[in-house]
């Protein structure tokens, strides 16, 4: 019975989606901003009003989480609809020249299956799922346009020697690792923005993967989001490689003020997506589109940037590359005017894997063929009953290797897995341990033992990113 009342509801949901104009849909995806760096999410010391807005008008989740703690495989699984215990790219490997490991030309993306339903496609930003030529290129995964940082190396400078157009290296002139000329974030955002212009008269899904504010810090001639904080903290300056004959793609700038720097650049962010609404509101789109903001994992600590100084996890345990819940759990915000209720929140306890399966279903487009996810629909217009996930799950393939569950309110750590497949497993409960100060595994080891089990149902083997298979 309780099967037959799910099904009743998302064919409800969908006759309800389906029975109008296909809602555009928008997607911006931060790069490394932490929990604590909205001030939608507490943070103090950084302006983000447009941002707040949006969870003003919107919806914010207070328990979603990233694919994983770092960009590629949390991007991967984003676009796939899979945990990274299935998902096709599990860790940032490097391809030469340029890029990294490409998805498959098997592969299935939620571009693919919105460009099936009519959709225009575009991604601006960073990719870093392939390079030009190769079977994980943007325009090889269901975007018909796409402007941005193809590598994820070279997005490292936000003065690059080139961007690219589809298949066409854009050469930025003066840019040459020696001198500095033009900022790339304000290039792609242009090039966003002109997106909606040519698309506003057809359903579109326009992909955001914004590089700020990813290292190197840095700030544009004249910058006045810079200025905003120049003066607003102590300062302590950062030396890095900077732009000059010894210079490389993969290196961070020297910062005189690192923190107003950081600064400046969520705020620059935040102004970014300030732009993108009033595109929508300009050609009357905001009440037909969905708009989504979230980031790919939680705050870095490279070329300077102090997340224990803004407090960007939110309290939260850890950074970038930890399966703690600050490496993993994440900003999200949904705005859908006339659907999503404004000011509202929620705690379904959802992921990455679950966007896929979820705008599908609001835009009408074919299932995928495969998904670890689950609609949060039902959560987003309050009617139906929604599904629950029975856990969630996490791999991250450097530093040796790690997993994580989070099943209810019991969350489970592994450390060291590639040397130590079946080592100690880390418990927390999150309902009275959010910090996860302390580990509760020893009093617990029934609790223990499922969360093994699931670590080890969750992952399949690979040939890319082989994780040692635990003994039975």
């Amino acid at each position: 019975m309780k099967k037959q009342w799910l099904l009743a509801g998302m064919l409800l949901l969908s006759s309800l989606c389906l029975g109008q104009k296909k809602p555009n849909i928008v997607f911006i995806l931060a790069d490394d901003l932490g929990l604590g760096d909205l001030g939608c999410y507490g943070q103090q010391k950084i302006k983000t009003p447009n941002i707040d807005k949006m969870a003003q008008q919107g919806m914010r989740f207070t328990s979603f989480y990233c694919g994983t703690s770092v960009c590629a495989p949390s991007r991967s699984s984003l676009l796939t609809g899979q945990h990274t215990g299935h998902t096709y790219v599990r860790g940032n490997k490097e391809i030469q020249p340029e890029g990294q490991e490409p998805l498959a030309d098997s592969v299935q993306t939620l571009a693919q299956l919105l460009k099936e339903a009519g959709y225009a496609t575009g991604a601006f930003g960073k990719w870093g799922l392939g390079m030009v030529g190769t079977t994980g290129a943007p325009d090889r995964k269901g975007f018909d346009k796409f402007f941005g940082y193809n590598c994820q190396r070279q997005s490292h400078r936000y003065y690059p020697t080139h961007l690219w157009n589809n298949d066409q290296k854009v050469i930025l002139e003066g840019n040459d690792l020696a001198h500095k000329a033009q900022y790339a974030p304000e290039l792609i955002q242009q090039q966003a923005l002109a997106f909606i212009d040519e698309h506003k008269d057809q359903p579109f899904f326009l992909f955001i993967p914004t590089v700020l504010p990813h290292a190197e810090l840095a700030s544009s001639p004249n910058d006045a989001f810079y200025k905003m904080y120049e003066n607003a903290f102590e300062e302590k300056p950062h030396k890095g490689m900077d732009y000059g004959p010894n210079a490389n793609v993969a290196g961070y700038q020297s910062v005189e003020k690192p923190r107003a720097t950081f600064a400046g650049m969520v705020s620059r962010m935040d102004a970014q997506v300030g732009e993108v609404m009033a595109r929508l509101e300009k050609y009357n789109l905001l009440d037909n589109t969905i708009i989504i903001f979230t980031s790919d994992n939680g705050p870095h600590r490279e070329g300077g940037a102090d997340p224990v100084f803004f407090n960007s996890a939110a309290g939260l345990r850890g950074f970038k590359r930890d399966l703690y819940e600050g490496g993993i759990r994440t900003s999200f915000i949904v705005q859908w005017k006339g659907k999503v209720k404004a000011g509202s929140t929620s705690n379904f306890a959802g992921a990455f894997w679950d966007v896929l399966p979820t705008l599908t279903q609001a835009a009408g487009a074919p299932a995928a063929r495969y998904t670890d996810g689950i609609s949060f629909l039902p959560t987003l217009l309050g009617k139906g009953p929604q599904k629950q996930h029975d856990y969630l799950y996490w791999e991250f393939h450097e530093d040796g290797g790690r997993q994580a569950v989070r099943a209810g309110k019991w969350k489970a750590v592994r450390q060291k897995l590639k040397t130590n497949p079946n080592g100690p497993v880390e418990l927390y409960d999150l309902s009275r341990d959010p910090e996860e100060a302390h580990d509760v595994a020893a009093a617990n080891p029934s609790i223990v033992k499922k969360m093994e089990k699931r670590m080890q149902e969750a992952h399949v083997e690979t040939p890319i990113f082989p994780l040692v298979k635990a003994k039975k």
